[in-house]
């Protein structure tokens, strides 16, 4: 099916240079040509040639850049029918679950409420993260899954879903395990003075927002970047690769093993909860009650 390298390709061909997709894709340009590489390998087919100005599509490339978003839509369509079809005959809720937004939370509320729907299964489907694909898979709501659960504060994911707030997550720092603050057990915000925090765009996040007013008003010596608008592995990776600081949750403290989340002393937090489709079914619907009454917020 799909191959995630098809995305490696695309960003190349757009950009026209390695350098400039890293950029796009948050990773370094070796990591682009060695993604490039294998898939070339993998497809059995020269794709790019590399010139004196950047590269360049082969006619082999030209037709696989022509097809790429096809193929995405068609082998994401043909596993959600065959998931479908696979539980066709079952009771179940399918519960969506990625990186980011893993299951563990619904499956602590599942065990809560399970009583009043005796004759249902859960069925985890597996979604990626991926910052330029995300919208789409909130959308697939009420399709390929019926919940997701996950930290959403966002004005797009908002405009594609319903949200009953279940919780809160605390605002955190990631470094590296070689940066300066890494052995520090919690931050003064004055103590990120001279670094670069990076945070997600602003315009989607009203919280987010909020955190890059405080800092561009009162504490204009941290310097800000730019990451895109969701984030997703290549993210971490980034803060990892570099020497800079990123903007994270509690709940992904887990998400980097070359990262360390720390504490900072200020009292920013953000929803998280259970994601739903404006036209869910009745069951869903009574799930969502049943959580909405036993729920801690």
């Amino acid at each position: 099916m799909y191959n995630p390298l098809l995305d490696t390709f695309i960003a190349v061909a757009d950009c026209g240079s390695f350098t400039k997709a890293a950029e796009v894709l948050f990773i370094s340009p070796t990591a682009v040509m060695k993604q490039m590489n294998s898939y070339e390998n993998h497809l059995d087919l020269k794709l790019i040639e590399r010139t004196s100005s950047g590269i360049r599509l082969t006619k082999a490339g030209e037709i696989i850049y022509r097809d790429a978003e096809f193929i995405k839509d068609y082998s994401s369509k043909s596993v959600s029918a065959a998931r479908a079809a696979l539980h066709a005959d079952d009771t179940v809720f399918c519960v969506g679950t990625s990186l980011l937004n893993p299951a563990k939370p619904f499956m602590d509320l599942w065990y809560r409420v399970n009583s009043s729907f005796p004759e249902y299964k859960l069925h985890l489907v597996p979604f990626e993260d991926k910052h330029e694909g995300i919208l789409s898979e909130i959308e697939k709501l009420g399709e390929k899954f019926d919940f997701l659960i996950g930290v959403c504060d966002s004005k797009e994911w908002l405009s594609r879903c319903r949200f009953l707030p279940l919780g809160r997550y605390k605002k955190m720092v990631a470094v590296s395990r070689e940066h300066r603050l890494a052995q520090k057990s919690r931050l003064d915000i004055e103590e990120l003075y001279g670094e670069t925090l990076m945070m997600v765009k602003r315009g989607d996040s009203k919280i987010n927002d909020s955190i890059r007013n405080d800092l561009e008003n009162n504490h204009p010596l941290i310097r800000i970047e730019d990451t895109p608008m969701f984030y997703d592995l290549s993210v971490f990776n980034r803060c990892a690769q570099t020497d800079k600081v990123l903007l994270t949750l509690e709940c992904w403290q887990e998400v980097h093993p070359g990262l360390v989340s720390i504490p900072v002393n200020w009292d920013y937090s953000i929803p998280y909860g259970l994601l739903y489709s404006f036209d869910a079914p009745e069951d869903v619907l009574r799930f969502v009650e049943a959580a909405r009454n036993t729920a801690p917020l």
